[in-house]
C-alpha cells in the first residue's frame, strides 16, 4: 500500500541503517494495542465501539466518512478493531513486565487471546516442540522472541526455529502458522519472504507454492461460524531451506485464524442493514511475535 507504512518495512531498513551506521535503530518488538478514544478497551470485532464517540455503534457509522482530507476519504467501514499486547514475564509483577518488555519477549494479536510461543536456535528438534513443554527447549537451545541468535556452529547449515500456537479458548480455530523472513542482499538491497510451516491437516502445500485456503464456515446474515474447520493449535521445527550465512536477516512468526465474521458483519446483523458497498464480511483475526534477528560472524 504505502511505502513504509508496515512494520516489517521497519524492520528491512533497520538492516540498511545498520550497515551504514553501524546500528540497528529499527531492532523492535511487535505488540497490539486499541488506539481508541472511547476509554473503552474493545478489541474484539463483536464488540467494536470504534475508534471515537462519534463512531459508536449506531446503523450509520458504516457508511459515514471516519476521515476525509485533500489526498482521500476512509470510509467509517474501513476502521478495524484493534489488537492485544502479551507479554513473556517471568512474575505477574510490574518489575517482571517491564524486564520482559525490554528484552522484547513480546508479541500482539488482532484481539484474539493466542498462546504463541517462537524460539530460534541451531539445534532444535521436532521432539523439542512435541514435548508439551516447548519453552524448556527454547530456553535452554536457543532465544525466545525479541533475542538474537547466537553465533552459528560450524557444523550447523541454517538456523532452525520452534513455534507453537494454541486459539484462543473462546475464539476460532487456527488455519495456519508462517514465519515472515526479511534478509540484506550484499548490494545492500532487501528482500522478504514468508513461510507457511504449520497448517489444520487436510491441506497441502501446490505446485504454485501455496497452501490450500482453509475454507469459510461464516454465516454472513446471522454473523456466525463455526470451528469445525481448522486446528485447536499447530506447531512445528522449521529450518530456513533458503539460509545465507553471508547476510543479515530477521525472522518472526505470523498465526492466522480461520475466517470470522467481521465487525461490521455483527454491526448489520444487529441493526438489520446490508453492508455497504465494499465492505468485506470476514476477516482472519492474526497473532505476530517480535523478531529473532541473525547477523554474520565478524
Amino acid at each position: 500500500m504505502l511505502a513504509g507504512e508496515y512494520a516489517r518495512e521497519a524492520l528491512k531498513r533497520g538492516l540498511v541503517l545498520e550497515q551504514k551506521l553501524g546500528t540497528n535503530p529499527y531492532e523492535f518488538g511487535m505488540i497490539g494495542s486499541t488506539d481508541s478514544h472511547t476509554s473503552l478497551p474493545t478489541a474484539e470485532e463483536n464488540n467494536f465501539f470504534g475508534k471515537h464517540s462519534g463512531a459508536e455503534p449506531n446503523p450509520e457509522r458504516m457508511s459515514h466518512p471516519f476521515m476525509k482530507n485533500e489526498k482521500g476519504m476512509i470510509m467509517g467501514w474501513q476502521q478495524v478493531a484493534a489488537g492485544l499486547a502479551a507479554v513473556w514475564a517471568q512474575d505477574n509483577t510490574r518489575e517482571a513486565l517491564f524486564d520482559a518488555m525490554e528484552r522484547k519477549e513480546v508479541y500482539g494479536t488482532t484481539g484474539p487471546r493466542m498462546v504463541v510461543r517462537f524460539f530460534g536456535g541451531w539445534d532444535f528438534e521436532p521432539e523439542d516442540v512435541n514435548s508439551r513443554e516447548p519453552a524448556f527447549a527454547g530456553y535452554d537451545k536457543g532465544v525466545p522472541m525479541g533475542g538474537e541468535l547466537p553465533e552459528r556452529p560450524k557444523t550447523a547449515p541454517a538456523p532452525t526455529f520452534m513455534v507453537f500456537a494454541l486459539r484462543d479458548p473462546i475464539g476460532a480455530n487456527l488455519d495456519r502458522v508462517q514465519i515472515v523472513k526479511g534478509w540484506l542482499e550484499k548490494e545492500g538491497t532487501t528482500k522478504e519472504k514468508v513461510y507457511d510451516v504449520a497448517w489444520s491437516s487436510g491441506r497441502e502445500i501446490g505446485a504454485d507454492g501455496r497452501l490450500t485456503p482453509v475454507g469459510n464456515t461464516v454465516d454472513v446474515k446471522n454473523a456466525t461460524w463455526t470451528n469445525t474447520i481448522g486446528a485447536s493449535e499447530l506447531g512445528t521445527v522449521w529450518i530456513d531451506p533458503d539460509f545465507d550465512p553471508t547476510q543479515k536477516a530477521f525472522y518472526y512468526a505470523r498465526v492466522i485464524e480461520i475466517p470470522t465474521p467481521r465487525w461490521s458483519t455483527y454491526d448489520a446483523f444487529r441493526f438489520g442493514i446490508d453492508l455497504p458497498k465494499g465492505a468485506p464480511p470476514t476477516t482472519q483475526e492474526r497473532a505476530y511475535t517480535s523478531p529473532i534477528w541473525y547477523s554474520p560472524a565478524v
